[in-house]
């Protein structure tokens, strides 16, 4: 998956989205519990009340019809009808079951409605039984009420004969469909109502939000000032203020920071300027004084040469701080030029008269790229002097090309030493300022800023170099620099 993809997967489930659902769902389950609870009680109003009055009627239109016993065919039928007709809320089908006797108001003297577990009730309960059946998608209420005698003013026995009122109640399951749709109805504006305070909640908590991205962006840019707008006093507004506070501490911190570095780089810069001239005239008398050293005494040739030795030392690290201020401060340039870098190598090794058998070279000729003549000189003059100090001879200087997909090829240059290898924990500071790998080598042929310029010019030409130990033993350092050559379009 691409990162585009990935940032589109992520934004479509942001904090917008997740606030907004959040906002439906309280929204849907209010509106929905609010609707299930009035529809369910309408219904149940609604159904009790068509209930209630059916049974009450029924049950007083059964006590105040008066039944020969035994219950006769002749004449029950004209007798159910007359009960029928007083139906209440809706006309009912009264129907009669006396032994084996069954009579009805209407055509069928049987009801298919009737259920046996009703008629279980109707024989256990004296005062009646009532049941809703749905037969065929027809919602029914059906009665059972079971004529009865006194034998005391609390006992009533039952006669054997039971009436059954079946009533239709199409118009109550019409008005319990109404009562549905207008649930449904209402809790679907209520939906789209939420939907308003849903954005605009979500807009001021994300408005802080997006704005506290952006500043934090801005501080990645460089832009220390950047600050956010505080509004109201809620827990946003803490965050915004706490931001500002943090910000304008890291602001003061950097500048403070920049000012000492300032001045430190141009101390440097102006002790070496200062320096140039009196060291000049110092390695003139030095010249001079090596010369007649022969023709002095021991001890004071042993000082002359010494004298000699430390002051061309200290030519040195003033040449190299005075080249590392100038990366500091950004003014070095890259006046590259195409060459032939086997050739370019070989100039190097010749002018620091490496061409004994202390450096051995495996230079594969015709390999040209665009690099800067003396900057390119200084990496490997550095390099295989550090070598020969610090490692040990044979050093070889390699040289090859290597093809990096997606991208230009690279120029490859390894300088190997013979010697024990990095320390490990020396390898992460290997080209630090002033680093001395080993601690108790507290003075050395060198500046201490050598590996730290050639970083520093590999950098320039838009290149890296690695620190790493052969497992043979040696220490190797590889200098990877794009290749501008004619046939790579350079």
């Amino acid at each position: 998956m691409s990162g585009g993809e990935q940032r589109s997967r992520v934004r479509a489930f942001g904090l917008r989205a997740r606030l907004l659902l959040a906002f439906l769902l309280v929204a849907a389950v209010s509106a929905g519990t609010t609707a299930a609870l009035t529809y369910r009680e309408a219904r149940n109003s609604l159904l009790e009340t068509a209930q209630d009055t059916a049974v009450t009627s029924f049950r007083d239109h059964v006590q105040q019809t008066a039944f020969a016993l035994p219950v006769q065919n002749e004449g029950m039928e004209e007798v159910l009808r007359d009960i029928a007709r007083k139906g209440k809320p809706h006309p009912w089908v009264v129907f009669a079951e006396y032994g084996s006797l069954r009579a009805s108001s209407g055509e069928n003297p049987v009801s298919t409605v009737i259920t046996p577990e009703l008629r279980r009730a109707a024989r256990a309960n004296p005062h009646g039984s009532f049941e809703r059946v749905v037969k065929d998608g027809v919602p029914y209420l059906t009665i059972a009420m079971p004529t009865v005698f006194k034998t005391s003013p609390d006992s009533l026995l039952p006669t054997g004969l039971v009436l059954y009122a079946v009533m239709r109640m199409t118009d109550e399951q019409i008005n319990v469909d109404a009562l549905l749709m207008a649930a449904r109805d209402g809790a679907l504006p209520g939906l789209a109502i939420a939907l308003i305070p849903a954005l605009i909640a979500a807009r001021s908590v994300l408005r802080p939000v997006r704005e506290l991205r952006q500043a934090a962006h801005h501080m990645g840019s460089g832009r220390l000032d950047t600050r956010i707008r505080v509004r109201g006093s809620d827990e946003l507004a803490d965050l915004a203020r706490t931001f500002n506070e943090s910000t304008g501490q890291l602001e003061r911190s950097v500048r403070e920071l920049r000012e000492a570095e300032e001045r430190a780089r141009r101390f440097a810069s102006d002790v070496s300027h200062e320096l140039r001239t009196p060291l000049a005239g110092m390695l003139a008398v030095t010249e001079v004084l090596d010369e007649d050293a022969d023709g002095l005494d021991p001890d004071t040739a042993r000082a002359v040469r010494l004298v000699s030795a430390e002051t061309g030392k200290l030519a040195v690290l003033v040449e190299d701080l005075m080249e590392i201020s100038r990366f500091d401060a950004r003014a070095a340039e890259l006046n590259a030029d195409e060459v032939d870098v086997a050739v370019a190598i070989r100039k190097t090794l010749q002018n620091r008269h490496w061409t004994d058998d202390r450096v051995r070279t495996e230079l594969p000729d015709g390999i040209r790229a665009r690099l800067d003549p003396r900057r390119f000189d200084v990496v490997i003059a550095n390099l295989v002097g550090n070598a020969l100090r610090h490692g040990g001879a044979p050093v070889t200087v390699r040289l090859r090309t290597e093809e990096r997909l997606p991208g230009p090829p690279v120029l490859i240059t390894d300088v190997v030493d013979s010697g024990p290898g990095i320390r490990p924990e020396a390898l992460p500071h290997i080209f630090d300022r002033f680093y001395k790998a080993d601690a108790a080598r507290t003075r050395s042929a060198g500046s201490g800023l050598g590996l730290a310029i050639t970083l520093e010019n590999v950098k320039l030409h838009g290149g890296t170099i690695h620190a790493g130990n052969r497992p043979g033993g040696g220490a190797v350092f590889a200098v990877e620099i794009p290749l501008y050559s004619e046939g790579a379009g350079g």
